[in-house]
């Protein structure tokens, strides 16, 4: 499923046009995101929790040349899925 067919889903299930629906997906997305640039977790009952997860420098290999190169720190999303997510998708 991508954006598009997210909106359209909202929309059909909420009988509200694709542009409010439009606007409420991104409006949603735009609040993880933005909770997640100041670091904060956000937890979603029945769905799961957002989280930044901080990965430390590191040195790996250039695969081409074979030269040791450092691998900036960097945050990353993750996501955990809540216990009801979890059995719904094992049956």
């Amino acid at each position: 499923m991508n954006t598009s067919e997210l909106i359209d889903a909202v929309a059909a299930a909420n009988s509200m046009t694709k542009a409010d629906a439009k606007k409420a997906v991104e409006t949603v997305f735009d609040v993880i995101a933005g909770a997640a640039a100041k670091g904060d977790e956000v937890s979603v009952n029945g769905f799961g929790k957002f989280k930044v997860k901080e990965s430390a420098a590191r040195e790996g290999r250039n695969p081409s040349t074979g030269a040791t190169i450092t691998i900036a720190a960097s945050k990353k999303l993750g996501f955990s899925a809540a216990k009801a997510i979890k059995d719904r998708l094992n049956g």
